[in-house]
């Protein structure tokens, strides 16, 4: 079971000014189809020192292995969960934040508006995720097949390098004779 951290970020739901709906939908969503357990949670504002300080904490100190934003994405001047992700993480994950802009381009042209990144802090994963509890879920539902290997890979599970290969597929990595008979 993956340990996992929802950080809402907005200025509105931490004063209290707004019903925070996207945590929840990520909560039900990683609960339900990941089997993760959610072990923290927050709603902080869009101050970039804030939202690192809690990354880091979740990080470092409670030993997550998936932190997911949601909120803070996008152009806005106040928008900076990009920018405090980018301040905590020591490696890009650029396939994950690049396969939900794809898959959000064929949903709205806005999906390219987006600043999210995905990265890696010591053997915790970090996911920036849109606002919106429908774009969260459009989201989740294009990288959670690729999520369960990968943040085994992070954890150093047994056998998580072994099952690489997709499933029904094979795998030819090295494999010169299939390309030199073409």
């Amino acid at each position: 079971m993956f340990r996992i951290g929802i950080l809402t970020v907005s200025d509105r739901a931490s004063r209290g000014e707004y019903d925070d709906h996207s945590g929840p939908a990520i909560r039900q969503f990683v609960t339900g189809r990941l089997g993760g357990e959610v072990v923290q949670s927050a709603i902080v504002p869009d101050e970039r020192e804030r939202i690192a300080a809690t990354l880091r904490a979740w990080c470092d100190e409670a030993g997550l292995d998936l932190i997911l934003t949601t909120g803070g994405t996008g152009f806005a001047p106040r928008d900076m969960t990009p920018e405090a992700t980018r301040d905590v993480i020591e490696r890009e994950a650029p396939g994950l934040a690049e396969a939900m802009r794809a898959a959000s381009l064929k949903v709205t042209p806005h999906a390219m508006l987006t600043r999210a990144v995905a990265g890696i802090r010591g053997r915790t994963l970090i996911i920036n995720l849109p606002g919106s509890p429908k774009a969260v879920l459009e989201n989740l539902e294009t990288i959670a097949p690729a999520l369960p290997h990968g943040l085994g890979l992070l954890r150093g599970d047994a056998g998580a390098s072994e099952r690489h290969a997709f499933r029904g597929t094979e795998a030819h990595h090295g494999d010169t004779e299939s390309t030199e008979k073409k």
